[in-house]
């Protein structure tokens, strides 16, 4: 229960920052949101086995109800729906689409409903975005082949660091903590780019390239022991295996639209998460039965796949 509590604050957050930006702000605003999970997550591992050690099981559990409850008491001050707004041009011309142009009445009402405006309104808004093109579909599946490196460097860079690398616990620790700031650092940066770029899918298609390129570096240095070379180009690769999660997020809500992003945003994560959980043994078997420098060269052609299968444009139902 505490586990899905905690994981519905991606989907909510997400909507309420794309409802309060602009479009030529939400990269940044929705970059620095997702950068706020890794350095949360930095910050646990520095406080938790600490509290752990000093106060055991009990210490820990009632020092994360006290910062969640901490913080829910801020949102309920501070966080606001953002306000409901009118049908966008992409949603009116969806409800053009799905509806048959014969039955509409220009200018007229139809007994015992609103005006006619007001009923477009409405009845655009209720437009099921995935019914309206593949976007979503797209833009859904491109994010669950990206999450694949990016799990496979936070879940196995650490052991591989240490086993095929030789460098020392102490300082593979430091190096997974510098990838994690770095990539933290990395999404609010590439969120804002794409502000001023104004594309968000043609810098996803930029990112899987380099996805893949980095994937294969990992996959050459595992031939070999080059301790310094590996720890800049883990770092580099796990910085761009999470550069799109921002772009990716920003583009579900705004193709969704203001009525619907909360459950697109909640469609992706599951996406992401479902990928996640089969990934963490099945890259430990193929670990086990290939080794590192196959393994990861097979995890290349999960980004290699979501080149072909990033939209050309982006779509805004919000503005």
């Amino acid at each position: 229960a505490s586990g899905a509590a905690a994981a519905s604050v991606n989907s909510a957050s997400g909507r309420v920052v794309m409802g309060w930006f602009p479009r030529h702000r939400r990269g940044l605003a929705m970059g620095i949101r997702q950068m706020s999970q890794p350095l949360g997550t930095s910050v646990a591992a520095v406080t938790i086995p600490a509290i752990a050690a000093a106060g055991g099981f009990p210490a820990y559990l009632w020092f994360v109800a006290a910062v969640t409850g901490l913080l829910a008491l801020i949102c309920f001050a501070l966080v606001r729906n953002p306000p409901e707004q009118s049908p966008t041009r992409a949603e009116v011309d969806d409800l053009d689409r799905a509806t048959d142009p014969t039955t509409s009445r220009i200018g007229g009402t139809e007994p015992g409903s609103t005006s006619a405006g007001e009923g477009k309104s409405g009845a655009a808004s209720a437009i099921n975005p995935y019914r309206s093109d593949s976007f979503l579909w797209r833009i859904h599946a491109v994010s669950a082949l990206l999450v694949v490196p990016q799990f496979a460097f936070s879940t196995y860079g650490l052991v591989w660091l240490i086993a095929v690398q030789g460098i020392g616990a102490g300082a593979a620790g430091a190096i997974v903590a510098i990838a994690q700031i770095v990539g933290a650092v990395g999404r609010m940066v590439v969120g804002g780019l794409s502000d001023r770029t104004a594309s968000r899918v043609g810098l996803m298609r930029i990112v899987a390239v380099a996805a893949v390129i980095f994937v294969v570096a990992i996959a050459i240095l595992s031939l070999t022991e080059l301790p310094a070379v590996a720890a800049v180009v883990f770092i580099l690769a796990s910085a761009v295996s999470v550069a799109d999660n921002g772009l990716a997020f920003a583009s579900v809500a705004e193709a969704a639209g203001p009525r619907w992003s909360g459950k697109a945003l909640g469609a992706q994560n599951t996406g992401q998460f479902v990928m996640s959980a089969l990934l963490g043994p099945g890259f430990g078997a193929l670990v086990t039965a290939f080794g590192y420098p196959l393994s990861f060269g097979l995890i290349a052609i999960a980004p290699l796949l979501s080149v072909g299968i990033i939209p050309r444009r982006d779509v805004d139902r919000i503005t």
